[in-house]
């Protein structure tokens, strides 16, 4: 029997990393959205938005919302573009799949996960599982003696939230995974706002001030001694830039925005000042826009006080940064100084970057798929869903159901009979997987696989 080709699709909420394992060793990237022109009247869909020629008044629709999937109508034609000649070049019924999920993924929306891969597009088998749970098979906190931590902290800076996950021998520690409300979309609405106040109305500018905050934005490593920078002389300044704004007009040779040091020309600009660095700082400090939430050092210190005592240095010792945010210049740098002050004085820290922060998972779903007991014991086939249901899936798959209870539900046996509120809440929850089966345990159990550990490469920050 021929061994059916492996899609990964690392589904973020800005980005699909997608490939072909074998085939595609870096990941290709589709933008996780559609989006309608206002003055072309057309549609896109994910990556035919580089072929649109008017980005000013261009309207996205994602899938994801608050880091949930919540419109597969959109998420369809996405996929199936991605699917199709122009993409991948795939036949799904001949493939099996491999999908990243939000963490802490709602049990009704994992199973309509489930029902879109099998009853959808009918591939042959797949698996899914978080982007963090992935990070052991690759090369993240790969060293000379090619074997992985058995413990380490993984921080997934995305679209939506910040994730702060803790992992022992390869699983997540779901009962210690704490989410910061900052993410890239919250930064560039808290830019548009900014840039807007002080200078060009750029609210609707969502595609220009995104790309304006990738070019701009660092993390400072002294706010007080660059807040000062930006009022000397902006000729002479080495914080302030500008940010040539790009020219839609139908003569125009190029559509695309650059940043440069500042001129004196008469093109359309953003003078950006302490903007560069306002943004990112939220990372590190939230409750400067009224988040009453603990920045990103102070969470990785109190997720590793939670960890057993005699582990704590190998979790100080192993900290890796990935997702979209990790391309913010100097972020590892501001991290590790931070988290200095934090760390007992036993320990040493150590900050592990990839050279591309968005593709780890991806490169270690490469590894994992590649390895000869991949297909025979991670994916459900769908002849077994087809004969048992979601109710397979989630066992295998594992996640927070199977390793904690959920705050507000009783553990142990339920005694007597539970009312009607009581059900609906424990169905929602994913503690029963058919909805009026009241009075039954789910198992807490969850399948311990170690797999192929290798690894692609990657950029560690200096010790202190």
């Amino acid at each position: 029997m021929t061994t059916p080709p492996i899609v990964i699709l690392d589904n973020g909420a800005y980005s699909i990393k997608a490939g072909v394992s074998g085939v595609d060793w870096e990941p290709r990237t589709f933008p996780n959205s559609i989006a309608r022109s206002r003055t072309e009247k057309k549609v896109y869909v994910s990556d035919e938005i580089d072929s649109c020629r008017d980005l000013s008044g261009i309207v996205y629709r994602r899938p994801f919302e608050r880091g949930m999937l919540v419109n597969w109508d959109a998420e369809k034609i996405i996929w199936d573009r991605i699917f199709s000649p122009q993409g991948l070049n795939i036949n799904s019924s001949e493939t099996s799949l491999l999908v990243t999920e939000p963490y802490f993924n709602l049990p009704n929306i994992a199973e309509t996960y489930d029902q879109m891969v099998f009853e959808e597009w009918e591939f042959q088998s797949y698996f899914r599982c978080t982007p963090a749970a992935l990070i052991p098979y690759g090369g993240l906190f790969e060293d000379d003696t090619g074997i992985p931590p058995e413990c380490m902290i993984v921080v997934d800076v995305g679209y939506s939230f910040t994730h702060v996950i803790p992992l022992r021998d390869g699983q997540i520690v779901w009962k210690h995974v704490k989410r910061i409300d900052v993410g890239g979309k919250l930064l560039t609405n808290h830019l548009k706002h900014l840039i807007s106040f002080r200078q060009w109305n750029m609210i609707d500018q969502t595609h220009v001030v995104n790309d304006v905050r990738e070019q701009c934005g660092y993390v400072s490593m002294d706010w007080k001694k660059d807040l000062e920078l930006c009022k000397q002389n902006p000729k002479k300044n080495p914080i302030v830039q500008e940010y040539v704004l790009p020219d839609f007009s139908s003569r125009s040779t190029s559509l695309n925005g650059h940043s440069r040091k500042v001129e004196e020309d008469e093109e359309q600009i953003l003078v950006m000042g302490n903007e560069r660095f306002a943004g990112p700082e939220l990372l590190f400090n939230p409750s400067d826009i009224g988040l009453k939430q603990s920045g990103l050092p102070e969470t990785i210190a109190y997720v590793i006080s939670m960890m057993p005592e005699e582990l704590r240095g190998m979790y100080w010792a192993h900290i890796g940064i990935f997702g979209g945010l990790g391309h913010i210049e100097a972020l590892g740098e501001r991290l590790e100084r931070d988290l200095q002050a934090l760390c007992p004085v036993d320990y040493e820290i150590g900050i592990y970057e990839a050279f591309d922060p968005a593709s780890p998972p991806y490169v270690a779903a490469t590894t994992l798929t590649t390895s000869e007991i991949y297909l025979s014991t991670y994916p459900i086939t769908r002849a077994e869903y087809l004969e048992h249901g979601s109710s397979i899936c989630r066992p295998r798959f594992g996640g927070p159901a199977y390793n904690v209870n959920p705050p507000g539900f009783t553990s142990g046996e339920i005694s007597g009979e539970i009312d009607e509120d009581e059900r609906e809440r424990r169905y929602a929850m994913g503690l029963e997987s058919i909805k009026g089966r009241g009075g039954k345990k789910r198992k807490e159990e969850e399948e311990v696989i170690s797999g192929n550990w290798g690894g692609r490469r990657r950029r560690t920050g200096g010790m202190l």
